[in-house]
């Protein structure tokens, strides 16, 4: 559905999180918020996507790099304001406008895609994503004519009485004319209660200059759910992440305690593993199948399980690469390493991977045998089949033998044990 162009505002100072950080970077599940709200756009495979960019506009570029065409809007006058900021953008263009917020990360690219089919097949002007919900509060309310039609969008704050109790709302989506929405802008007026331009006011600019407006009502509650509080990024959260666990539990994934499983985004799990409780995974993490994580397990950033592992309770695991078959039961840290088929982590085993100024890497070969609380101060490696003994500390740039055990503070080897 490569047919439309689509601006993304995400301008706003978010005041209301109480953040030095722009809302729109906030994480929900180990992403930003306005990432769900580029995937979208991505998927969709929008022909050019403009990011309106204010508060914070640095650190929104640097966080969603060059993929899209940002937008400076230097004063925060409002949405229409906003959008009329990528006039200069999109003169010579002549087709659709998909304008979203970039604060809606619970919004569905399955929903969008319907609103811009139905714009598309109506030749409306602008099409309006529409909502019912039961609670209304803060949102603006669809008013329609007698025969059902919309006749405008209106802002809580200067709804009557009547249109305040309105439970259909604008969910701020828009399927938009390029020339139609341009022209109107040019004719909103400054909203005197906010003292901002209101995207809203195109509708009814559009609808007395005789022009076609219609709507997609979605049933989804949850899609114009906006972040704007520390509340409700935590009301995104666990939304996103019960979406997230039925996905992997639909297919084939046993997760043993919804409720104390935090699994976030970007990440990958095999056919017939387990999650039991208590368990951490981080964004960037790829699991094979048949294997078994938890409880209380954490999984970080990097890290890579192979088919049929074990990470056991109160095991941490970050930026590892794990062989098939490795054991790490339990009470033990493994950082930067990578772990041969088949090796064994004791109890209590760290790798001390950071110096102070650098990250190193541990090398633990196919059925090494790592006895409990051994410490590995990287860089070293250890060879196949080899053992450290339970206790040892084996010193920086230290490297064992395959076949050959060490043991001792500091570990040497002491005998070989294979061929």
């Amino acid at each position: 559905m490569s047919n439309f162009k689509a601006i993304i505002l995400a301008a706003g100072k978010g005041t209301r999180m109480k953040s030095e950080i722009p809302k729109v970077l906030h994480k929900v599940c180990g992403r930003s918020v306005l990432s769900y709200v580029l995937d979208i756009t991505k998927v969709l495979r929008s022909l050019t996507t403009y990011v309106v960019v204010g508060h914070g506009s640095q650190k929104v570029k640097d966080a969603v790099g060059n993929s899209v065409t940002f937008v400076q809007q230097d004063q925060l006058l409002g949405t229409a304001d906003a959008v009329n900021r990528c006039a200069p953008y999109l003169k010579n263009y002549q087709g659709t406008i998909l304008v979203l917020c970039g604060d809606t990360p619970l919004l569905s690219k399955d929903i969008v895609a319907a609103l811009v089919k139905q714009h598309h097949r109506s030749k409306a002007a602008a099409t309006v994503l529409t909502g019912i919900i039961d609670n209304p509060q803060g949102y603006g309310r669809i008013v329609r004519d007698d025969k059902g039609a919309i006749k405008a969008i209106r802002e809580q704050n200067d709804a009557s009485v009547d249109e305040d109790k309105i439970k259909e709302i604008n969910v701020g989506v828009y399927g938009f004319d390029s020339k139609a929405l341009f022209g109107a802008l040019k004719k909103v007026k400054l909203n005197p209660g906010k003292k901002e331009f209101y995207l809203t006011d195109v509708i009814e600019l559009l609808l007395a200059q005789g022009k076609k407006v219609g709507t997609y009502t979605t049933q989804d509650a949850t899609a114009a759910f906006g972040v704007n509080t520390r509340e409700d990024l935590a009301q995104a959260q666990a939304i996103i992440r019960q979406r997230i666990l039925s996905k992997y539990m639909l297919s084939g994934v046993t997760v043993i305690d919804p409720l104390t499983t935090f699994i976030e985004a970007g990440v990958v799990i095999g056919q017939d593993t387990t999650i039991h409780p208590m368990t951490v995974i981080h964004t960037d993490v790829r699991i094979g199948k048949n294997c078994s994580i938890g409880p209380m397990a954490r999984l970080r950033p990097g890290t890579r399980v192979s088919d049929g592992v074990e990470i056991g309770n109160f095991a941490e695991v970050s930026r590892t690469s794990l062989g098939p078959g490795v054991m790490q039961k339990h009470f033990s840290f493994l950082g930067d390493a990578v772990v041969g088929q088949g090796a064994n982590i004791g109890a209590g085993v760290v790798t001390a991977n950071y110096d102070g100024v650098n990250k190193n890497k541990t090398f633990i070969g196919p059925q090494a045998f790592i006895g409990s609380d051994a410490i590995l101060v990287a860089p070293n490696k250890i060879g196949a089949k080899a053992i450290i003994g339970a206790g040892s500390v084996l010193p920086k740039g230290k490297n064992i033998p395959a076949g050959t055990m060490a043991l001792g503070v500091p570990a040497r080897i002491i005998k070989r044990i294979g061929k």
